[in-house]
């Protein structure tokens, strides 16, 4: 992060150095008007932008407003200089108005230094000629365009010809144009050639012009640009600095939260690897299981008969919480159906969790399907899965120190070993609490949408506890059963196809639960898990079983247990989604105490 923001702070330094560069050329450079106008030599001068003494009287243009070369004329008229050549002392203008006979008493050049070229030896007189005359001829009347209105048009006629001819006798005398180029009458945009010989005057071109002299107005302007400019380059490096310090603050106050945490956590004997460990174990991170919310998951091996699954923790989530998490948590479990943690990698920013490697995968996979049999268990071996899962969550809610809510049970996060033995994994969102106590504040929510009890969504539900996990295992337990997922994704507006109805329903009608039901012994084992999977969900926390009740429920037979009551009577709604829960005020007997972190 510091080496990319000091990168930064040197890309806008010389970024601004050029640029001031450029502008300091720019303000320099007072050799023409810009915008592509012709470059100012002797004899000319710019007037403002280049000394007096420079240039001879009479050759002096200026600016405009639009940066056109301007050459004012004795009489006040300004013609735009479109070129100089000057090889050939000719220079280039043309009248900016376009109508250039408007201005016939205004064009003088005699008390100039310019002449213009090709000078007619005879002149023109301009007509005012009425639209009902007859024809003009074209022989020797030329229509003067810009001059000419709907109402009457203007010709150009020889001054030789007598203005007794037939077309001129409707026609009023205007005035006489002489010495000036017969096309600019005609043309709204000529360009006039005009030429000037040399000038006598006391400058010279190497004297003014080899090197162009600042003015005072010039080095003033470029001192106040050089000023803003410098505060600005130094207001940017100074952010940039601050923020790179900042970020680089930050990231090592998490590390050191990260450090001291491990310290403390020493005494359980996790193994600590390296990074360069990391990429050893799973060659080179090249066996990719799946990928989570926190991270990213990698078989590995220790040696050749120890496999390991690596989870590559993303720097980008959270501030080291779910790192803090998982070890805190995990370090302090030992259960056959927790999966247990290995090692730990905390090497700078990388962090990573190393796991027992279990070669079945995830439950997920092994109850998508409602008709398929390549992946169904059998009901024997699901009792024995849900049987596991509940002796697991009894655990860590009462088998070790301090209580552990998971609060993220669903099939993703079950793991299956070898025999298919179930072990709890991913305790990303796992939170401590007392013993003594049974409830915990939370801030927001956690979890996953379709496993989240109601409480923890809604505190109109009663207060976030350990029931919170009892109600997801209940959840998943159904889906066991009825062999699909919990949400239907497809389903519009968010609505899911809530399933644990329809088991209801099939219960009451005493129906057969799956498609896989072979045998009376089969039916039972479903009937008995769809009861269990019902209590657990009941949408008061009180009214669900404890974890210890629920592993009674599933080692018994089934037969003395009752059903529960109906948690889709007519005061909930027949269809819900997670985000909308029934609006109905339940009895609350759990007292709310703080997080333990």
């Amino acid at each position: 992060m510091m080496n990319y923001s000091l990168e930064m702070v040197t890309f806008l330094f010389y970024f601004f150095f050029f640029f001031l560069a450029g502008l300091g050329a720019s303000l320099n450079s007072t050799g023409s008007c810009g915008n592509g106008g012709p470059d100012i030599r002797f004899p000319f001068r710019i007037k403002d932008k280049q000394p007096d003494h420079c240039g001879c009287p009479g050759f002096v243009l200026s600016c405009s407003d639009d940066n056109s070369t301007v050459l004012n004329l004795p009489t006040g008229l300004s013609l735009h200089i479109e070129g100089i050549d000057y090889g050939h002392q000719l220079i280039y203008a043309r009248y900016p108005q376009g109508c250039f006979p408007r201005q016939r008493l205004n064009f003088s050049l005699g008390a100039s230094h310019f002449q213009i070229q090709k000078d007619l030896p005879y002149g023109r007189t301009l007509f005012n000629c009425s639209l009902s005359s007859e024809k003009r001829s074209p022989s020797y009347m030329d229509k003067i365009p810009c001059l000419s209105t709907f109402k009457h048009e203007v010709y150009a006629v020889d001054s030789s010809i007598p203005i007794s001819y037939s077309d001129l006798l409707s026609c009023t005398k205007m005035y006489n144009i002489y010495g000036i180029p017969y096309n600019m009458l005609l043309a709204e945009n000529y360009v006039l050639t005009m030429s000037w010989s040399n000038p006598t005057c006391g400058s010279s071109e190497a004297e003014c012009y080899s090197i162009l002299p600042h003015t005072k107005d010039v080095r003033r302007k470029l001192l106040i640009a050089g000023v803003i400019l410098g505060f600005f380059l130094f207001s940017i490096v100074i952010t940039a600095l601050y923020r790179a310090y900042s970020n680089d603050k930050t990231q090592r106050e998490y590390q050191a939260r990260v450090e001291m945490f491990l310290d403390d956590y020493r005494s359980l004997n996790p193994t600590r690897y390296s990074y360069a460990d990391l990429k050893r174990i799973t060659n080179q991170f090249g066996d990719e299981l799946g990928q989570g919310a926190y991270g990213t998951v990698f078989k590995g091996k220790l040696t050749n008969e120890i496999a390991v699954a690596v989870k590559l923790l993303n720097n980008s989530i959270g501030k080291g919480e779910e790192f803090i998490n998982e070890v805190g948590t995990m370090a302090r479990i030992h259960h056959v159906n927790v999966v247990r943690l290995i090692g730990f990698c905390a090497d700078g920013f990388r962090r990573a969790l190393v796991y027992e490697y279990l070669p079945n995968g995830s439950l997920q996979k092994f109850i998508t399907s409602a008709d398929s049999r390549n992946h169904f268990l059998g009901w024997e071996r699901l009792n024995r899965v849900a049987l596991g899962i509940a002796k697991g969550i009894e655990y860590l809610h009462q088998g070790c120190d301090q209580r552990i809510l998971h609060f993220d049970i669903k099939p993703q996060n079950i793991l299956l070993d070898n025999e298919f033995n179930p072990k709890i994994a991913d305790f990303g969102m796992a939170k401590l609490c007392s013993k003594d106590k049974s409830a915990i504040s939370m801030t927001t929510a956690r979890g996953t949408v379709g496993y989240i009890a109601p409480e923890v969504f809604s505190r109109n539900f009663g207060s976030v506890s350990y029931k919170s996990d009892v109600y997801s295992f209940g959840m998943l337990v159904l889906e066991m059963v009825g062999g699909r997922k919990n949400v239907d994704d497809t389903a519009e507006n968010g609505d899911q196809i809530y399933f644990p109805e329809w088991i209801y329903n099939l219960l009451e009608k005493e129906e057969d639960l799956r498609f896989h039901i072979d045998g009376e012994e089969d039916a039972r084992i479903a009937k008995k898990l769809a009861i269990v999977g019902l209590w657990c969900i009941q949408w008061n926390p009180a009214e669900r079983p404890s974890m210890k009740t629920v592993v009674q429920m599933l080692e018994g037979e089934g037969e003395n247990l009752t059903k529960p009551p109906d948690p889709f009577s007519s005061s909930v709604p027949k269809r819900t989604s997670a985000g909308r829960m029934p609006a109905r005020r339940l009895h609350q007997e759990l007292a709310a105490i703080s997080e333990i972190e």
